[in-house]
């Protein structure tokens, strides 16, 4: 085994301290847990995972602390997130209910025709860093009503706050099994993926690891695989007359967590007629943000990026896209020396003759400036991902040309593009995911529909195709007449 050590990214501080674990051992534990879950009554499946809401409600200020303190993200920040964790519950339970419920078909007389719903098995649910309770809760807590086990891996840069969790459904009275949490990095999780007693993987995360997990897993279709991934994502800013709550939208669409959403705007298309007016708003508004560590007075807008690697990478980024014809409107700086807070970074890049189609995973938003509406969409969709897209200002007809034409599995009129509701699906197409949406279509893969043709009775017969028995009963005599005559 391996320590591992997670610092707070906005102080340096040793904030907890642990070991690698075993994958196989952790498959194990949870196959042998998985007989006596799925047999027990959703029912009391569903009153297990309400016990751990509650417990989660009663510690929401410990579990906010340490999200803030792992993640670097500011304190009301990491309230909303807890929310969203015991939210979680009553939303998954109603999803469930909904779109897995056993239902009555059509059928024949004396017959009956039933759709149920069974679980997987051993789920893997791999969580991400930037909100290490949120969404891999959005997983384990779907999949653990329909009747799974989990192995949870969290990111090896939040494993304190998965090992919160893990402690926690421990303390809410679960069968030992039911919730295995394991800790590590990449190796750790390619030993988890490779595990053979796994019936599934949900994942959260890059696109690059995404990719790989579907490469794996290609000659594997009896096992499950939900990706929710990146985005490339654009926001397009048309014709508005209140150009400062435009900004704000981009702002915060840009620039919130900073910058470390899979949602978050990488991308502001703008008409040419708007763009002094709109970026000039813009950029006054960043220039305003506040960015602190995430206790501090008064409370900042944006904490660090979660490490300096993240950091040193992002203001690289920057850097290449101003050296390959890129015009700086917004510098991305380090204003605290060594430790990862950065500045928002603004840069216009209309004149590039080829942009880079990545996910920059931090508050650096590149403008492009377009002639007409169509334009507008051609550039949105320039993108291998599609998870998010968002219109600011325009009119009905214009939103309506936007939504049909937009590749996104997120598509917004004057609203940001990130905050997406846990109460609607949640994923996108292409490097975004790969047609499983998440959130409250989580339900959809934590269970798999059967089908029975049921009656009480077995009774049968056979109405066309078969020959008279009398018929039959005359040939064989005259057989065995000619035979006896021989």
């Amino acid at each position: 085994m391996t320590e591992l050590i997670s610092t707070e990214p906005a102080t340096g501080a040793v904030l907890w301290t642990g070991t690698t674990g075993d994958a196989n051992q952790a498959v194990a534990d949870a196959r042998t847990a998985w007989p006596g879950w799925a047999a027990m009554a959703v029912t009391r499946r569903i009153e297990a995972v309400r016990r751990y809401a509650n417990r989660i409600k009663s510690q929401a200020d410990t579990l906010a602390k340490l999200i803030s303190r792992e993640t670097g993200k500011p304190l009301w920040e990491a309230h909303t997130e807890v929310e969203s964790v015991i939210k979680k519950i009553d939303i998954s339970v109603n999803a469930y209910l909904e779109r897995t419920a056993q239902r009555q078909l059509k059928s024949q007389p004396n017959m009956r025709a039933a759709l149920r719903h069974k679980p997987h098995g051993v789920l893997a649910v791999i969580g991400p860093y930037n909100f290490p309770a949120h969404l891999p809760n959005g997983h384990i807590i779907p999949a653990l009503i329909a009747g799974n086990t989990v192995v949870f891996k969290p990111s090896e840069k939040t494993p304190a706050v998965g090992q919160f969790l893990a402690d926690t459904f421990a303390e809410s009275g679960l069968p030992t099994g039911v919730v295995n949490i394991l800790q590590g990095g990449p190796d750790i999780g390619k030993e988890l993926t490779a595990n053979d007693g796994l019936d599934g993987v949900l994942f959260t995360g890059s696109a690059h690891t995404g990719i790989a997990l579907n490469r794996q897993f290609a000659n594997r279709p009896d096992k499950i695989l939900a990706l929710e991934m990146g985005g490339n994502n654009p926001i397009i800013g048309w014709d508005t007359d209140d150009i400062h709550s435009a900004a704000v939208m981009i702002v915060q669409s840009a620039f919130l967590s900073s910058g470390q959403r899979c949602s978050a705007a990488s991308r502001l298309i703008v008409k040419d007629s708007l763009y002094d007016r709109l970026v000039s708003e813009v950029k006054r508004i960043s220039n305003r943000l506040i960015i602190d560590e995430p206790f501090s007075t008064p409370a900042p807008f944006m904490g660090p990026v979660i490490d300096n690697k993240v950091a040193d990478g992002l203001t690289e980024s920057f850097l290449a896209l101003m050296s390959h014809g890129g015009q700086p409107i917004k510098h991305m700086a380090r204003p605290f020396g060594d430790r990862p807070f950065l500045t928002p970074g603004i840069i216009d890049v209309t004149r590039m003759k080829e942009r880079p189609d990545l996910e920059l995973f931090g508050p650096l938003l590149q403008v492009i400036r377009v002639n007409d509406f169509d334009e507008a969409i051609a550039e949105a969709n320039n993108t291998r991902y599609g998870l998010s897209a968002a219109l600011i200002g325009g009119n009905a007809q214009q939103y309506d040309q936007f939504w049909s034409n937009s590749r996104a599995g997120i598509v917004n009129w004057n609203k940001l593009t990130v905050g997406a509701s846990s109460e609607a699906p949640f994923g996108g197409i292409g490097l975004s995911g790969n047609h499983r949406p998440s959130a409250y279509y989580a339900a959809d893969y934590c269970a798999y529909p059967v089908v029975s043709m049921e009656a009480d009775q077995a009774h049968a017969s056979i109405g066309i195709g078969l020959k008279d028995e009398m018929a039959d009963a005359i040939e064989a005599a005259t057989a065995a007449a000619a035979a006896a005559a021989e």
